[in-house]
């Protein structure tokens, strides 16, 4: 099945795009097998090479290795993830403990591992550029994580490990899918429908006709069960929306992700104590701007206190709502959207219903590009003749100021029963300029529901903003290493790039440019954007509430000493918030049986708090802006693409900061932002 394998032959053009209108799942395993044993002899020979161990020889080399299984891995990873199928995921499940294995292989390759040391002990008289010393000192630590130095037993024990976890990970991630993909409130009288504007409707519409229901059909989409959970008078409804959203993942059977967890945290507890560690989350932060959990805890339980206060605040607003209508008894958590709606509409005249038709989705990302062009002089360019993996998706040409070529941009907003939920940036081909030019192919998938027209909450264009963010963080990489480049920055630097961007959607200039009623083409009222600016930090208390919560049950799950005396992690779960008086009917983000961050990998384990630490460096960043007097200055645009976009993980992050900046971060602009600054 070789000879005639799209995966193992030239991709599309000077661009490289992969296969996508030939490519089958029966394609991948055979093609996974040629290119890890290539990988493998590639790695070999830079072991084997008689020349004494240099930089050249060893690291750059290592850097160029393993090209072609990149590409189908990453081809492979997107498709899991955007247009999934059974029997792709078969292949999953198939694939996870081989590609494992494969990356102990390469870590654990002792005469490789040598060379690299040798260079790592001789690399102050090596005359390295910083560039240089950064990936070798990057590799040499990733070989170090990977059991590089344990004992031979220890070694063996440790891929034992890294393979399960990666066929438990998948298993996971699957069941999730599975739960998301397979539930429906199907609506089909108007007493149903009873409270949900027309946006929602035409997305349920939607929704329905995808599944080939008749009526409409309410699916665990965020940005469809949200809006339901938001606009709903259907009490009973919502509540059963609610109880099928929180219980994703927390179902007896083959799907149960119970037994999952109880495992993967077993086995992190496991892998930490091979290396020292006597916490997963002390192995893991190591290799984070926050070093260990106490620097954690002391950003997270400041903002959580101060989060609580103002929750508390915010349930008077919204019991006061509820008396007003005419409605008694406890606010629930299917209830709490409901009323923070109400008090939206009353307190600060705020009514999705009547500020959706702003925000037409092709609006969005047109206003989305053009900020990318005003901050940066890039420009994107539709190229419907370039394949993608579904009709849904929109490829866009990029090139810089000067017309020069910068890389691809796919698109893929709608929500459908074969993508996974959330939102997130992928790579087909990462930026790189060793051993000749790549050039970057990026990848945003969203998860609105689609209608006719698709109309984005304030939130919904937040979230394209912020993916945009991560890739622009791709496109605008410009580094001579693909092991440094794009994303390949610390967890808690990762997603600065993104929620900074984040900024620019709620600037009066970008919205009068581009939030135009979709109706009548008017732009929004200049009083619309000033009542959005006041509401955007009510319902920051329930918000920071709700994302600390799960961050702290992260790191209490992660700096468990004896993982394996619990015996029902849901319940773990429950009295950690217990212990943290999780005020009532606030939901954390995310429940363990369905956090896909945690448990669908390990990127984020012992890692949601991230997003907070990178808030408040993204809060302090646009600070530059305002000082300067104007959100697109020229001088601070340029600094920020140097430092923050361009530089990858070649300039430690908190230097590469200091350089942007021209100091460390602060913590006031974050809590300003949110509205938890006290009183003077």
């Amino acid at each position: 099945m070789t000879h005639d394998n799209p995966l193992l032959q030239d991709w599309h053009g000077a661009w490289a795009v992969p296969p996508f209108e030939s490519v089958q799942p029966t394609h991948f395993e055979p093609a996974f097998d040629v290119a890890m044993k290539e990988h493998r002899d590639e790695l070999d020979a830079i072991a084997n090479d008689a020349a004494p161990a240099s930089f050249d020889n060893t690291l750059a080399a290592f850097d160029r290795s393993g090209a072609r299984l990149s590409r189908i891995e990453a081809l492979f990873s997107n498709l899991c993830h955007s247009h999934t199928n059974p029997e792709l995921q078969a292949v999953q499940r198939r694939m996870a403990v081989p590609l494992a294995a494969h990356e102990s292989a390469i870590y654990m390759h002792r005469k490789l591992f040598a060379r690299v040391q040798a260079v790592h002990e001789t690399r102050q008289k090596a005359g390295l550029s910083s560039q240089q010393l950064r990936l070798l000192e990057r590799v040499h630590l990733d070989f170090v994580r990977a059991g590089a130095m344990l004992a031979p037993a220890a070694q063996e024990r440790y891929k034992e490990v890294t393979q399960k976890l990666a066929e438990l990970t998948t298993a996971f991630g699957q069941n999730v899918l599975h739960d998301e993909s397979t539930w429906q409130l199907v609506l089909k009288t108007e007493g149903e429908l009873a409270g949900l504007p027309e946006f929602v409707r035409s997305a349920a519409r939607s929704a329905a006709q995808e599944r080939g229901i008749e009526g409409y059909a309410i699916t665990l989409s965020r940005s469809l069960i949200v809006p339901f959970l938001t606009f709903s008078q259907r009490r009973d409804l919502r509540e059963t929306a609610w109880r099928a959203w929180a219980a994703r993942g927390e179902h007896a059977g083959e799907h149960d992700n119970r037994p999952l967890i109880a495992q993967i945290i077993e086995l992190r507890q496991e892998q930490a104590q091979l290396h020292g560690y006597k916490s997963f989350a002390d192995y893991a932060l190591v290799d984070r701007m926050a070093r260990e959990p106490k620097a954690v805890h002391q950003l997270l339980d400041d903002v959580w206190d101060r989060a609580k206060q103002k929750v508390e605040s915010e349930r008077a607003q919204l019991k006061a709502a509820q008396a007003a209508d005419g409605a008694t008894g406890e606010i629930e958590s299917w209830d709490w959207r409901y009323w923070a709606e109400k008090v939206r509409q009353r307190d600060y005249a705020i009514d999705d219903a009547q500020v959706k038709p702003y925000f037409a989705l092709e609006a969005m990302v047109n206003a989305a590009f053009d900020t990318a062009q005003r901050l940066f002089g890039i420009r994107f360019t539709p190229r419907p003749d370039l394949p993608a993996y579904h009709p849904d998706v929109k490829v866009y040409e990029v090139h810089d100021a000067q017309g020069g070529p910068v890389g691809l941009f796919f698109h893929d907003n709608y929500a459908r029963p074969s993508k996974r939920s959330g939102a997130w940036m992928s790579t087909f081909l990462r930026q790189g300029r060793n051993g000749g030019t790549l050039r970057p192919l990026v990848a945003n998938n969203n998860n609105f529901a689609k209608g006719a027209p698709t109309l984005l909450s304030f939130d919904d264009v937040r979230t394209l903003f912020h993916e945009f963010g991560h890739g622009l963080h791709g496109l605008l990489s410009n580094v001579d290493y693909v092991k440094l480049s794009c994303t390949s920055v610390l967890q808690d630097f990762v997603e600065l790039p993104s929620q900074l961007f984040e900024h620019w959607m709620s600037e009066p200039e970008v919205l009068r440019r581009h939030a135009r009623h979709v109706q009548t083409g008017e732009p929004i009222p200049d009083a619309l954007i000033d009542k959005l600016q006041r509401a955007a930090k009510f319902g920051q208390g329930y918000e920071t509430v709700s994302y600390v919560a799960s961050a702290l049950v992260d790191m209490a799950v992660h700096t468990h000493p004896d993982p394996a005396s619990v015996t029902d992690w849901s319940a773990f779960e429950a009295q950690v918030l217990r212990e943290l008086r999780l005020p009532p009917a606030v939901d954390t983000r995310h429940r363990l049986v369905h956090f896909q961050h945690l448990f669908s990998g390990d990127a984020y384990a012992a890692g949601y708090y991230v997003y907070m630490w990178a808030e408040v460096l993204d809060a302090d960043a646009f600070g530059a802006f305002k000082e300067a007097g104007n959100p697109f200055d020229a001088q601070v645009a340029a600094r920020l693409k140097q430092w923050i976009y361009s530089s990858g993980n070649s300039v430690e992050p908190g230097e590469a900061y200091a350089s942007f900046r021209g100091r460390a971060p602060k913590v006031e602009a974050l809590l300003e932002k949110r509205g938890l600054l006290q009183p003077a």
